[in-house]
């Protein structure tokens, strides 16, 4: 069926994001939002909006029955869930289909199933995919645990079967701290996930973090190349570009027709995200998992393509196929996004909500700032600190990095702190752009040259 409005069950900047899709394919948007976000860009932009309960996010936007009574009172054909909070839960995509309007995403069961990680492993193993060495699914227990690991070695992950977002994850390197180590994570994965299960998988030392985009309409399945993710903090990403840098042509087109080689097994339908780590000494790419969703770091992706993934996303769900063809994706220089946090780098990023008393925003020719801020905003305390993404596109990655530095420095958020300071830090480091870099780079950099305070003092606009 044709979507002719839509809820949005999310906010910040991703809502916008959606809001800008949903108008240019001339579709209404119902904004979904908690007391604390009655006054959000979101809010102001929607055609619509509908308070779904108090600003915590587990009585408001976690809350499946307040999301659901709020789609059914303002007539929306259709649901969007963004990235977090709901967005690769089951039971809301049950729950919105059952309803009888269009989850837009896959459906239940392909989130079910690709939102277990042992579960999902088994399916990339089918599909031909390599995945990182380790338990065949859910270790019966540590007696299982132990034996795996003589065989395969240190160091090792315990993972959350059920885990995500970096959460979930305990690395070990012998085995006194491997028995203690157990038991805990198996009682936290039940605490945090509601599931207890965990797996066993090996780590890949100095690794890359690279993802491949996919779009599939349940029949067909293309990719939009890839994205490097290797900078992380706490296991977030920080700073992401597209496309990965140093592939081989080899290697890229292994690993993207692997990712479109999965999604095909399993008739995806929407957006996705196949994630990997990558060994740049042997050239060996493993498969990590699937993110069900659009993710935040998507729009180098489409920066690097042309195509708008938000908008292909929509038009799948209300019944298209894709109408883009695999020959006609093609790379255009080189994208990279920043993640504006309301944070202090200088003070162990500690979060500074608060209202933003100016903003200046840097135009100019491959910029990009994906935002919710607007001058007089408060910022509230309640949710992830994410303020905005600001993306450069270029030539080449040399002059992305260039054009990112000086949008950095042109950017002014005023009465908060911000991340800013990190990245311009991240954007003249010479390792970074010799593309030297791995999952552990960027904590072990900050923890070695910590960033200045005066560094991170309050920006003006």
């Amino acid at each position: 069926m044709a979507i002719g409005s839509l809820l949005i069950a999310n906010r910040g900047e991703i809502a916008v994001r959606i809001i800008r899709a949903a108008r240019s394919l001339g579709i209404r948007t119902v904004q979904a939002h908690s007391a604390a976000d009655a006054d959000s860009l979101a809010v102001r932009m929607a055609d619509e909006a509908v308070l779904i309960g108090p600003p915590p996010a587990a009585k408001s936007y976690l809350d499946i029955d307040a999301v659901m009574k709020a789609a059914r009172a303002t007539g929306v054909d259709a649901v969007h869930p963004g990235y977090g909070f709901l967005a690769e839960n089951a039971d809301f995509a049950e729950a919105v289909a059952s309803a009888g309007l269009i989850f837009i995403g896959p459906d239940a069961s392909a989130i079910r199933l690709l939102g277990d990680k042992v579960a999902a492993r088994k399916v990339a193993r089918e599909a031909g995919v390599p995945t990182v060495p380790g338990s065949a699914g859910r270790v019966a227990g540590i007696e299982e645990a132990r034996a795996l690991v003589e065989e395969i070695g240190f160091p090792v992950m315990i993972k959350a079967a059920a885990g995500g977002g970096g959460r979930g994850i305990r690395i070990v390197r012998d085995f006194a701290e491997f028995e203690k180590q157990f038991p805990q994570a198996a009682s936290e994965a039940q605490a945090a996930f509601g599931d207890g299960g965990l797996y066993i998988e090996k780590v890949i030392e100095n690794a890359r973090h690279i993802e491949v985009q996919i779009l599939g309409d349940g029949e067909n399945v293309i990719h939009c190349f890839e994205r490097e993710c290797s900078l992380q903090r706490r296991r977030q990403k920080v700073w992401e570009e597209a496309p990965a840098f140093g592939l081989s042509a080899a290697v890229r087109s292994a690993l993207t027709e692997s990712a479109v080689a999965l999604a095909k097994s399993v008739r995806y339908k929407g957006a996705g995200t196949v994630e990997y780590l990558y060994d740049p000494g042997t050239q060996a790419f493993y498969f990590i998992e699937v993110n069900t969703r659009i993710q935040v770091e998507h729009p180098v992706t489409e920066m690097i393509t042309g195509i708008d993934l938000v908008s292909e996303m929509i038009r799948i769900a209300g019944g298209e196929p894709l109408s883009i063809p695999q020959d006609a994706v093609r790379i255009s220089g080189h994208a990279i996004e920043c993640r504006i946090n309301a944070e202090d780098p200088a003070q162990n990023f500690m979060p500074s909500p608060g209202q933003v008393s100016g903003l200046k925003v840097p135009e100019g020719a491959g910029l990009r700032f994906d935002t919710m801020l607007y001058e007089g905003y408060w910022v509230p305390p309640f949710y992830d600190s994410l303020l905005g993404k600001m993306i450069a596109h270029g030539a080449d990655r040399h002059d992305a990095i260039a054009r990112m530095e000086a949008a950095l420095k042109a950017l002014a958020i005023g009465g908060i702190k911000t991340t800013v300071p990190l990245h311009l830090a991240i954007a003249a480091n010479p390792d970074v752009a010799a593309g030297a870099v791995h999952t552990k780079y960027l904590e072990g950099w900050l923890a070695d040259a910590p960033l200045n305070a005066a560094a991170s003092q309050t920006e003006t606009a």
